[in-house]
Formats: C-alpha cells, structure tokens, sequence
C-alpha cells in the first residue's frame, strides 16, 4: 500500500525549459543594459544558440556580439542566472493530482538536485511548501548526496516512518531519479513531458500525466 508519494521537481512537477528561458530573460536583459543592446533580439539569440548546443551560451553570447571578456564576467551571468527569481508555472496536472492525493490521505514529498539557490527560490516561486509535506533540495545535503545517492530517499523513509515498498518515487531522468529507488525496493514511475531535457523520447511504460498516479493508490 502506499502512503507516500515523492516527486521530481523540474521537468516533473514544472518545465525546466521554462525555467531556462526565464533565467535567459534576466541575462540577456543585463547584458543588453551593459552594452546598449537590444534586450529582445539578445534573449532570442540566447535561444537560438541553446538549441544549437547547451553548452557555454553566456560565452557564446558575448562571441557574437564581439565582447571582449573574462571569466569572472561570465561567471557574474551564471550567478545572476542561477539566483533569479523565475516566471514558472506548475504543469496543468499537478495541483489536480495534488488535491486528489491529500484527499486520500497520501503524504507528499519532493526531492529535487540543483543548486540550493536555484531551487529554492523554484519552491518559493510555486508555494509548494504549502501543498508538500517534506522537501529535500541535495544540495543542501551536499554535492555528494544530490541524485542518485541513496541519502535523501533514506531522511524521507525516516521523515514519514513508513517502508520503502510504501513509498513511489516519480520522476523524469532515468540516469539517476531511479537507480536509488530501485536499489531501496521502493516503487517508481517515469514521466515523459514535451519538450523535457532529459527524456526526449518516450516510452510504452512512461506515463503521461501525473494524474495516472491516482488509478495505483
């Protein structure tokens, strides 16, 4: 029986793409006020060479605009980037999932990687300590403990005192959200969302809205 649900955060419970666009909107608003550059064909240029590559964009930026650079400047953008407050939503089945699974009684918990700054201010953004019981960013943890590292899975065990077959585990990224779970004898589901990051095609066992989760409580 369940009596736990735990949850991925980004491209699970809201659109990591989204959170990138944001966070190119502030960059490309402070490179633009900088170097007296329009704002808007900045951020879209910053898209563009996303999707070419995700690498490195802040220099690649100032490359196409011939601006002469340090390091220490880029790594000002990817503070700014990183501690921004960003225009994100929740993904339109989450809050309905959410109400159905309090309702029964389920306890919920989120465990997300990234830096602490980033996601929190995420959480904070969405109010999801008003909705979530228990909420584990790793790398508050440490670095050492973000996904797969058993550690958060086990303070959720502890947290709710309940089994690890008695809690489920949903998420995106197969290259780490599930190896602990699986270890741990917890259940699990994989979640495809369109245009995800890290789960480009989806799969026959992958579920499609959270609300799936209801039909196995």
């Amino acid at each position: 029986m369940i009596k736990v649900v735990i949850f991925d955060l980004d491209d699970t419970l809201i659109s990591e793409l989204e959170y990138i666009k944001s966070g190119f909107k502030v960059v490309s608003e402070e490179i633009s006020l900088e170097h007296d550059l329009d704002k808007n064909e900045c951020y879209l240029k910053m898209i563009e060479l996303f999707n070419l590559n995700s690498n490195n964009v802040f220099n690649r930026i100032l490359d196409f605009y011939n601006i002469s650079y340090k390091q220490k400047d880029v790594h000002r953008l990817v503070d700014i980037y990183r501690n921004h407050i960003p225009e994100i939503r929740l993904y339109d089945d989450v809050m309905p999932t959410i109400k159905k699974l309090k309702e029964k009684n389920i306890k919920l918990g989120i465990i997300t990687d990234g830096y602490k700054e980033t996601q929190n201010n995420k959480i904070k953004v969405l109010e999801l300590k008003r909705y979530i019981d228990k909420i584990i960013v790793t790398d508050e943890l440490g670095r050492d403990f973000w996904k797969p590292h058993p550690k958060s899975y086990k303070i959720m065990k502890d947290y709710f005192n309940v089994k690890y077959e008695e809690m489920i585990y949903i998420g995106d990224n197969e290259s780490k959200d599930f190896i602990s779970p699986e270890k741990l004898g917890m259940k699990w589901l994989k979640i495809f969302r369109k245009n995800s990051i890290y789960n480009e095609n989806s799969k026959k066992s992958d579920i499609m809205s959270l609300s799936t989760i209801l039909d196995l409580i």
